[in-house]
């Protein structure tokens, strides 16, 4: 029975899981089909445009690999020489987990796993990969829940007195610098953290009363605390990276925008973004695959975009964000699976550097 009870568990659940994707997957279809049947509409985007969002993507997700780097970096030795996992091994970790979480029902948890595991077999100790995903993981959904917060006072003080898009490229910079001061605060200054937990809680104890300032306060307390020790002496290089990873990807939509003609207010678009962002985390469907497509499209529309830019620049946009990692992961993780098995070792070994 213990057996039986274990494989109807598992596969129960996966099972379901399935359901529900399928599910997902039937609603956002017709979406789907409307998005991609806009695909001759790219012939219409200058080339260099695709070059931009591509580069810009890239950077999003070079920021992550350092991000990596910096998680896993530790003390091998008394002489201030130090260690960590190699370029190559965080970009095909990160490559081949992003992908996996893009196909496979799970999404963020799926991706986790099987960048984990890479980083396990290559060499990194598992309790030190564990705690490293865990802090990145707290560290860039909180760069992710300041969007909102830092895009409000723009929305209140009006459009600036010019309105071009291209503006929208010198807002990521502005926001970036901005995320990385209030974070770094956070990570050093436990007042401003406890204050922000407190009024979290009072504000959460309206809808869901078993919270309370005191619980929301220890809770974020808590999980600075976790990434704070994970980052400990390149905290601010490490804000700097998934602040980086945020802002490269919200220039890339910018930009995708920009490459239709679009006015709308960078401010706006920042929210729209942060929105879809949200909506890539529901768990139904691989990626919010359909949700976001659907989501970012009705939000761009909303804040003037027309209807014709918005579903194309939302496909320009995913299409390069979301669909070209996909392939690159597989040839990462292929790559480093025939590394592997011609070195008979881990894909890359650890690198020693002087602490910077």
């Amino acid at each position: 029975m213990p057996l039986l009870s274990r494989l109807v568990r598992r596969w129960g659940v996966r099972a379901v899981g399935l359901v529900l994707t399928a599910i997902g997957l039937y609603v956002v279809f017709p979406g789907l089909l409307t998005l991609f049947g806009s695909w001759p509409r790219l012939r219409d985007v200058t080339f260099w445009w695709f070059l931009v969002v591509v580069v810009l993507v890239v950077g999003s997700m070079a920021s992550l690999w350092w991000l990596t780097r910096l998680a896993l970096r530790h003390r091998t030795g008394p002489d201030d020489t130090w260690s960590t996992v190699s370029w190559g091994t965080a970009a095909s970790a990160h490559l081949a987990g992003n992908a996996a979480g893009k196909v496979v029902p799970g999404g963020p948890a799926t991706a986790g796993v099987v960048q984990a595991r890479l980083l396990i077999q290559s060499g990194q100790p598992a309790s030190a990969v564990a705690s490293a995903i865990t802090a990145m993981g707290l560290l860039t959904t909180g760069i992710l829940l300041m969007l909102p917060i830092l895009t409000i006072p723009a929305l209140l003080i009006g459009p600036p007195p010019a309105r071009q898009l291209e503006y929208g490229l010198l807002v990521s910079v502005v926001v970036a610098v901005v995320m990385v001061a209030v974070s770094t605060a956070i990570l050093v200054w436990s007042p401003f953290v406890v204050a922000i937990g407190r009024l979290s809680g009072r504000a959460l104890h309206v809808v869901k009363h078993d919270i309370t300032a005191d619980s929301a306060s220890a809770a974020l307390v808590t999980a600075r605390d976790r990434v704070a020790a994970s980052f400990r002496g390149r905290r601010t290089r490490a804000v700097l990276a998934a602040a980086g990873n945020r802002m490269f990807d919200y220039a890339a939509l910018v930009a995708a925008l920009a490459a239709l003609g679009a006015h709308v207010r960078p401010s706006e678009v920042m929210m729209a973004y942060a929105v879809a962002q949200a909506l890539a985390l529901i768990p139904i469907t691989p990626g919010g695959l359909g949700f976001v497509e659907s989501g970012l499209t009705t939000l761009l529309v909303l804040i003037g975009v027309t209807a014709d830019q918005a579903v194309v620049a939302t496909l320009l946009y995913r299409l390069i964000a979301f669909w070209m990692p996909i392939p690159l992961g597989a040839l990462a993780w292929a790559g480093w699976r025939l590394n592997r098995h011609l070195t008979g070792r881990g894909a890359a070994s650890d690198e020693a550097q002087p602490e910077e």
